[in-house]
């Protein structure tokens, strides 16, 4: 019975090789096989396409590179349930670029071993790339190094179908995220704290201010009605002197009037007895 792990050893081998010597290849490691279920295992290995190929090679000459992004991918899928939609935006912005520079890093290692890679292969390949960042199997897919066909980003991944050398094994599963995505809540909850306490302190200070205001505008105010008081009590005293003098010059003027209609009944009594005569 074959070995499992000889065939993908032969298949990683093969789908990093050129395309173009693939078959020629493949059927002399075949032929070299020692169990005939092996060999017809090699010999049922399909052809990659071009796209396929580059990952593939990019898998095999960058593995750390690409086992870092995954890693970081799969992180990122752990977390985003706990991200903003501003967080998620922005690292939606860096996933986009280190798709791009890894894609051209992976086309310009198929340059460097003669491929002619077209704009059409090189979507292809950060099509594929992109899958691996958004779902596991299709990181399990890109980083065995076997791929026979490109990705698509959206959808589920048939493994049997777009690896040859049977299913890949899972990436190492990163780090604990669950504590770093709790460190994450907790460093965002004290972030928010600090913004809800610093926009706290700012309507404490607008307060502080308008109730500046406030009490310079009640001082100048109450300034001001200590002043009318003060005109409105000398006024008033004025007045009071006023009728003061008016009730004396009253009480004259009643003493003179009755002064006066006294001589004026004498005057008329004396005519009277003038007239008699």
């Amino acid at each position: 019975m074959s070995d499992a792990s000889d065939l993908e050893t032969i298949a990683a081998e093969l789908y990093a090789a050129p395309p173009e010597s693939f078959v020629a290849t493949r059927n002399a490691r075949a032929g070299e096989a020692d169990e005939a279920e092996l060999a017809k295992a090699v010999r049922a290995l399909r052809k990659p396409s071009v796209a396929a190929w580059v990952v593939n090679v990019f898998a095999r000459e960058r593995a750390a590179r690409l086992g870092q992004a995954l890693q970081l991918a799969a992180e990122l899928r752990e977390a985003q349930e706990d991200l903003d939609a501003a967080t998620l935006s922005q690292l939606g912005r860096q996933r986009r670029a280190l798709t791009n520079q890894l894609a051209a890093e992976a086309a310009s290692l198929a340059t460097a071993q003669g491929a002619r890679v077209t704009d059409a292969t090189l979507e292809a390949v950060r099509q594929t790339i992109s899958a691996a960042f958004f779902d596991p199997d299709a990181a399990a897919a890109v980083a065995s190094g076997r791929l026979v066909r490109d990705l698509e980003p959206t959808g589920s991944v048939d493994l049997d179908a777009a690896v040859a050398g049977g299913r890949p094994a899972a990436p190492a599963a990163p780090a604990p995220v669950a504590d770093e995505v709790a460190a994450r809540r907790e460093r965002r909850k004290a972030e928010q704290a600090l913004r809800d306490a610093e926009k706290a302190r700012e309507r404490a200070e607008r307060a502080v201010e308008k109730a500046d205001r406030d009490a310079r505008s009640a001082r100048g105010r109450l300034d001001q009605l200590a002043a009318r008081i003060a005109e409105v009590e000398k006024e008033l005293s004025r007045l009071r002197a006023d009728r003061q003098q008016a009730d004396a010059d009253a009480a004259d003027a009643e003493s003179s009037r009755a002064e006066a209609a006294e001589a004026l009944t004498e005057a008329q009594e004396r005519l009277d007895t003038l007239r008699a005569e």
